[in-house]
C-alpha cells in the first residue's frame, strides 16, 4: 500500500522536479509546430488520395454509377 504525503510535501516536490525540466525555446516551438501541421496535411492529402482510389476502384469492379 502506498504511504500518504502531505499536500504540502508534494507541491513542493512537484515543483522541484518542474525546475528541472529543459524548457523548449520559442523558437524549438514554433518549428516543432510548423512540422506537425505540415505532417498532418501530408497525412490528409495521402488518406484523401487513397480513399479515392478505392473507391474508384470498388466502382470500377463493381460496375456501379453515381
Amino acid at each position: 500500500m502506498a504511504s500518504k504525503t502531505n499536500p504540502f510535501t508534494f507541491l513542493r516536490q512537484v515543483r522541484t522536479e518542474t525546475s528541472k525540466v529543459t524548457w523548449p525555446s520559442r523558437r524549438e516551438t514554433m518549428i516543432s509546430t510548423a512540422m506537425v501541421l505540415v505532417m498532418v496535411i501530408f497525412a490528409a492529402l495521402f488518406f484523401f488520395a487513397a480513399d479515392q482510389l478505392i473507391g474508384w476502384l470498388i466502382r470500377l469492379v463493381l460496375n456501379v454509377s453515381i
